[in-house]
């Protein structure tokens, strides 16, 4: 049975204070209300929960039941919508005589939220990407008074258009409702809904007159489908199959039944002017300009065609199809599209900028007079030098203020607010990006996104109506996302030491002190990072082409690393039944031997530039035919580390052979080559069982073996050939057929041992742990003080 976190550690997590009500006792308030940017919030006022009290009601006694089995009958769920007069969410917590829990809020969402506080506050209990800890204690523990919660922001967002690619493609029901789940447990109430639209583009197309050759030129396959609706990218990866239609469309009508039923507000996806080339055919007149490349793509594949929002035919296309969305899937009023997405507009005059904007919202409010535009200020961060101010507030200007709402998508890194004055009025969420492209690899920047949204809340003439988190990919350091989702009720920064302490025992459902002491310092190095503007793409050299410039630069020190991964390992035989301890295990050690992996790759340059050879073959080797076969064993062990579970779920959506290929391919060249060419090399990789051994392996492999070559018959190693050579392997990857087993298999603790007594020793031997300061950490059981080395500048958030 787990341990309940002592009262006097929950005070300290949350203020307390009395309040008089008609319940008797007192009140847990732990946020205040916060009224910020008022007119313009005024005209979000339609944009809410649709479904009714009862229906959300259900919804969420529904969650618990999957999520906690016979124990949700120890929670009473009411919802009741007009507790809240302001349209901020709340929900309220009592105990009643009979050890039960009354939750009451004004949302469902609010509900699931203020329940799972209360698992996680009281219950000490945990649920995430990577498993959840629900030992709960029985009878469940008694609250004093009430406990109540509540929001300052009116929306909190959840999603970004790539996740849709890097995440979710491949996802079944099961998969989307236990992701819905988490969603109202984590308090998200405005998420993206952009699941089966191309269902209704073709429709839209053909209504026009395109024939199926012109729309499968347009169309990508499914792994790439995030960049066809920004105008990137087209044909790669397809045709796309008429299956997928159908398939897509069923589960979009799924997805958004549940995300209404817990009283969520569905983004809908708009028109951004991106056509298909065969428009051209049959509107010659039609004002469309043919865009340059995106990325380092040609225009086989890319080179969009752009409808000018002036022209006639943009309103007509662009409400034909949101007619049809508004048909086929409802409406709740708020639609995201992005114009310009990493492509520069045709003029930067701000009258034309304006003009866009404006005829982009007239197709909107044409079919929906109540629309609201959702729009990613993405743009104005990847291009500061187009986007200036008069740029910037021409086009946001061009929507009359308070019918668009912007997401500063990268708040946490590069916040857009600050510098265009709160977005010249409109109303904007402060997002968390986070993950670029679905990469494996700890990384987080708690500090900021612990202050920046309080100080978002502070800054002159804010607009702030919500906080996101907005990640390319998810299924990673879920810890983050714990985080960040909380801050959305909060009133004030958390304290991070004690934060991740609490994070520490409920994740586990154990109070061990070499568990805390190890999160603590995972929190204050990799998931500190304080680098501004920093991007988290995985630059370690074991996920990347293999050259003599690699980069081995961190933003942390090792050696907090490696303390954590021997304390993790030490506590690992009492804990080995609990998934998220497995999971943590499998994830510090592999994150311990991609650090290694840096170290033996600057031995096999130093040694090939020095004509070592002999060095060459002894690191390169030990990398080779060791380090990097454990860690795919390692990896294979852990249900949540497999390619063939990436894989199969693709396969799975083929209705016979040639469409299971071809998503086959889809699925393994999005993580690995990224295009015919391998265009955008390595952006979405994985650290992955099946990927360690054939893709990334075979790759090191060849490298060292170019180098022994070049210094055995003395000529210099030269890029341009190994890239050709290395091409073969990494193509040889994506068509070689194998298939991947979908289940893990081996034991964790035995490998994870193996590779511990192995290696730890080898990561010591490589810090000179004397030259960096000794901080104060708690006691140990026995008295005596746990010590720790490193580098000062990691601890300013202690």
């Amino acid at each position: 049975m787990c341990s309940c976190i002592p009262a006097t550690d929950v005070a300290e997590m949350f203020e307390m204070s009395r309040v008089s009500r008609s319940w008797r006792g007192s009140f847990l308030t732990i946020f205040f209300v916060f009224v910020v940017a008022a007119s313009a919030d005024g005209a979000l006022e339609h944009l809410r929960a649709k479904a009714g009290d009862q229906t959300q009601s259900r919804a969420v006694t529904e969650l618990l039941r999957r999520l906690l089995g016979d124990r949700a009958r120890d929670f009473i769920v009411s919802v009741n919508g007009s507790l809240s007069s302001d349209g901020l969410d709340m929900c309220e917590l009592r105990s009643t005589k009979n050890n039960k829990v009354v939750a009451v809020g004004n949302t469902g969402v609010a509900v699931a939220t203020g329940i799972y506080n209360y698992l996680k506050y009281f219950c000490n209990c945990h649920v995430s990407w990577s498993g959840d800890q629900l030992d709960l204690p029985r009878p469940l523990p008694p609250l004093t008074g009430v406990l109540r919660i509540q929001s300052q922001y009116r929306f909190r967002y959840y999603q970004n258009v790539c996740t849709q690619s890097y995440s979710t493609v491949w996802w079944d029901w099961p998969r989307w409702q236990r992701e819905i789940d988490w969603m109202a447990l984590n308090g998200i109430n405005l998420p993206l809904a952009f699941t089966g639209q191309e269902a209704l583009w073709q429709e839209v197309y053909m209504s026009l007159g395109l024939n199926q050759t012109e729309i499968n030129q347009f169309f990508t396959g499914p792994a790439f489908l995030a960049w066809n609706r920004m105008g990137n990218l087209f044909e790669w990866g397809g045709p796309l199959p008429q299956s997928w239609h159908i398939k897509q469309l069923s589960l979009q009508f799924k997805i958004l039944d549940r995300m209404r039923a817990f009283g969520m507000i569905p983004v809908l996806p708009a028109f951004s002017g991106i056509v298909p080339q065969g428009i051209t055919r049959l509107f010659p007149q039609a004002n469309v300009t043919k865009l340059g490349p995106w990325s380092h793509f040609n225009c086989s594949y890319s080179c969009a065609y752009v409808l000018d929002p002036r022209d006639p035919l943009f309103q007509r296309i662009g409400s034909l199809f949101l007619s049809q969305v508004v048909r086929e899937f409802g409406t709740d009023h708020i639609y995201n599209t992005d114009t310009f997405n990493e492509m520069n507009p045709a003029s930067s005059d701000p009258a034309y900028l304006a003009s866009v904007s404006r005829a982009v919202f007239t197709t909107m409010t044409s079919v929906d007079p109540k629309a609201v535009w959702l729009m990613q200020a993405w743009l104005f961060v990847n291009d500061p030098e187009f986007w200036k101010p008069p740029q910037v507030e021409a086009l946001l200007r061009g929507v009359p203020l308070g019918r668009m709402i912007v997401l500063d998508l990268f708040a946490e890194s590069m916040p857009a607010y600050s510098f265009t004055q709160s977005f010249y009025g409109q109303p904007f969420i402060w997002c968390m990006l986070h993950n670029f492209g679905g990469n494996s690899g700890l990384f987080g920047t708690v500090e900021r996104i612990n202050l920046g949204p309080f100080e978002a809340l502070r800054f002159h003439n804010s607009t702030l109506v919500g906080l996101g988190m907005a990640p390319e990919g998810i299924e990673q350091n879920p810890v983050v996302y714990e985080l960040m989702s909380e801050l959305a009720w909060r009133k004030e920064p958390v304290n991070l030491v004690k934060w991740v302490s609490l994070y520490a025992s409920r994740r586990y459902g154990s109070m061990d002190d070499n568990l805390t002491v190890a999160w603590r310092l995972l929190f204050r190095s990799a998931y500190n990072c304080t680098i501004p503007g920093y991007k988290n793409h995985n630059r370690s050299p074991l996920v990347r082409r293999p050259s003599l410039k690699m980069q081995t630069d961190i933003w942390y020190d090792p050696a907090d690393i490696y303390e954590a991964w021997r304390l993790l390992f030490e506590a690992a035989p009492s804990l080995l039944s609990v998934e998220t301890f497995r999971y943590d295990l499998v994830d510090v050690t592999r994150q311990a031997l991609q650090l290694l992996t840096a170290e033996f790759y600057q031995e096999i340059r130093d040694a090939y530039q020095a004509q070592k050879l002999s060095e060459v073959l002894t690191a390169g080797g030990v990398l080779v035919y060791d380090l990097l076969p454990e860690l795919d064993r390692l990896l294979s062990s852990d249900a949540h580390f497999l390619l063939g579970a990436w894989i199969e779920q693709a396969r799975s959506l083929g209705l016979d052979e040639q469409e299971a290929q071809l998503y086959d391919l889809n699925a393994r060249n999005q993580i690995t080559l990224w295009g015919p060419d391998g265009n955008i090399l390595d952006y979405a990789s994985k650290e992955w069982a099946g990927l360690m051994e054939d893709y990334y392996s075979q790759r090191w492999g060849l490298f060292v073996n170019m180098l022994v070559e070049c210094l055995d018959r003395s000529r210099p190693f030269k890029q341009d050939t190994f890239n050709q050579a290395v091409f073969q392997v990494e193509k040889g990857f994506i068509y070689n057929q194998r298939k991947y087993p979908s289940k893990p298999s081996g034991d964790t603790y035995d490998i994870a041992r193996r590779i511990f007594l192995k290696y730890y020793p080898h990561a010591l031997k490589r810090l000179n742990v004397q030259s960096f300061s000794k901080i104060d950490l708690p006691k140990t059981p026995t008295g005596k003080e746990t010590t720790h080395s490193t580098k000062t500048a990691c601890t300013a958030f202690f």
